[in-house]
């Protein structure tokens, strides 16, 4: 279950803070991504195929990983008070179902004047490897 948002203000926010949080992709987690998404690529959602890939093995959509950093900023970082402006997405390396994730934020810029803060947002598995990596702006309001 998923606790109630922080409620960071701009001034609760430094430079340097950092929050995190760990979560397990399941199968069926793709699954209903994909039905949501429309997005049934077959190294995805279909084993044979996937396996005769590069990969492997099926892999996870980018952007169910990124979706996470909707968590991070809504929930934590600042949470409540988050008015998601814009992000970055840089897709390192890819991961595969049952793998667990790292999301990470780290608060590296304030503007006193627009009230936006920047976050450098990461996405990394067990074994430390970065998967997906970007820049979120956020108004605090």
């Amino acid at each position: 279950m998923i606790n109630a948002p922080n409620e960071l203000s701009y001034d609760d926010i430094s430079i340097g803070q950092q929050e995190s949080f760990m979560i397990k992709i399941t199968a069926s987690m793709v699954e209903k991504f994909s039905n949501l998404s429309g997005d049934l690529n077959p190294l995805h959602m279909d084993n044979e195929f996937a396996e005769s890939s590069s990969f492997k093995k099926r892999i996870v959509h980018g952007m169910l990983l990124a979706s996470f950093f909707s968590q991070l900023i809504g929930m934590k970082l600042p949470g409540k008070n988050a008015l998601y402006f814009s992000q970055t997405l840089n897709f390192r390396s890819p991961c595969y179902i049952d793998d667990e994730i790292e999301v990470v934020g780290e608060v590296i810029e304030k503007s006193d004047s627009t009230q936006i803060i920047t976050v450098s947002t990461s996405i990394f598995n067990k074994s430390k490897t970065c998967l997906i990596d970007g820049i979120a702006k956020i108004i605090v309001r």
